[in-house]
């Protein structure tokens, strides 16, 4: 069963989507950061490309030619990726077929919308009897971790 994790708090959740999706392509896992949103898309391909200055992380849009043998995309092709390991939700509902994939991280930011529409993914994963795991960014941030 998938394991879900909730990261709350995020002060910036596009900037927190890329350093997870940094993570788990250096563990060797790969990555859908999805999004339906085209403009977001966008943003989060340019930005893979100036995340790291000494380490490139390969990623493509979602439709890319290269896309079955690329570890993280972006978009919404849930089939794309060679393996299901991880997916990271920046959407407002949980992605179709998201149990295909052995973890999914739902960010959460600091705005109320935000944060009501979170609680509503947390009790659909709850009442589906996901195992949840919480992760307080802001103590992150105060504490160095």
């Amino acid at each position: 069963m998938t394991r879900v994790d909730f990261y709350f708090n995020a002060p910036d959740k596009r900037s927190v989507a890329l350093r997870l999706a940094a993570k788990a392509y250096q563990a060797g896992h790969n990555t859908l950061l999805y999004t339906t949103d085209a403009a977001l898309a966008a943003e989060l391909d340019t930005a893979l490309w100036t995340l790291q200055q000494l380490a490139f992380i390969p990623h493509v849009r979602c439709g890319h030619a290269l896309a079955a043998q690329t570890p993280v995309l972006i978009g919404e092709c849930i089939d794309a990726l060679a393996a299901c390991d991880v997916i990271i939700n920046l959407d407002a509902r949980p992605p179709e077929g998201f149990s295909r994939f052995e973890r999914l991280i739902e960010i959460v930011g600091l705005d109320e919308e935000d944060r009501r529409q979170a609680r509503g993914r947390y009790r659909f994963f709850q009442e589906r009897g996901y195992a949840l795991e919480t992760h307080d960014l802001s103590r992150r941030l105060h504490h160095g971790g």
